[in-house]
Order: C-alpha cells, then structure tokens, then sequence
C-alpha cells in the first residue's frame, strides 16, 4: 500500500478473519487492520475515526446487524466516507448481490476462497489495485 493508513476488515467469521490477516502478512502489507463484525459496528469506527479514515475496507456480505450490501449503501450516502474504496469478499454468488453491490459503488467484488493460498491471490489483486490506484486522502 502506499501508505501507513489502515485496512478496515468487516468480517464476523474468525476463520475468515484469520486467512486474511495471513494473506496480509505473506504480502508484506503492514498497514494495521481493523477488524468490525458487521456494517454497524464499522460505520460507528468510521464516523469516530473521520480523522484517519481506512484506505480500503474489505466487507463481508452476509454479517448479522448490518449487511455488507447495507453498509455500503450508507457509506456511499455520507459525504466523509463515500470516496473509500470498499471491496466485498463474499461466500455469495448471487448476481443480484453482485449487481447491487457494483451500483452501490463498489471498487471489487470477490468470491471468498476456501483456503489460504486463494486467499493469498485475491490478496495480491488487491495490492495490485493499491499500487495502481490513487487512494483517496
């Protein structure tokens, strides 16, 4: 990444939570990661945090509280956090999550892995839209 800010991770299952922080680590990538449980919880890190906003979030789709779908609906809504780029990492291949999530202004849509080293390729696709990308500030 091109800089120190964080990842925020909305993610509620701990293997899942777990995969990523290992993908993270065989990247090299040592920006910290913020983990939330759901939609609401990261939006009220965001809205508490508007002074060093993530420079990208990774969401889960299907969280209990708040969905990833309805989470970046009202990120998308409000004017101090719509320029994040959001990623979903979903178990779902439903093309209407997909669609919905891509009108809603998503930056990437990906099919959770089941191991590890898929992990670790969506990980590097994402590093490669890090470094190819200008985040916003």
């Amino acid at each position: 990444m091109k800089d120190g800010r964080s990842i925020l991770l909305l993610e509620d299952d701990e293997i899942d939570v777990t995969a990523i922080k290992r993908a993270l680590k065989e990247l090299n990538i040592k920006n910290p990661l913020i983990v939330c449980e759901n939609g609401a919880k990261g939006l009220e890190w965001l809205r508490a945090n508007l002074n060093a906003l993530p420079a990208v979030i990774l969401s889960d789709i299907d969280m209990p509280v708040m969905n990833g779908l309805e989470f970046l609906d009202k990120l998308k809504h409000d004017p101090d956090l719509l320029k994040i780029p959001v990623v979903i990492l979903s178990t779902f291949r439903e093309e209407s999550d997909r669609a919905k999530a891509f009108k809603l202004g998503v930056a990437g849509y990906m099919i959770k892995p089941v191991d590890a080293g898929k992990y670790l390729s969506v990980m590097e696709t994402i590093a490669a839209y890090w470094r190819t990308s200008e985040l916003p500030s």
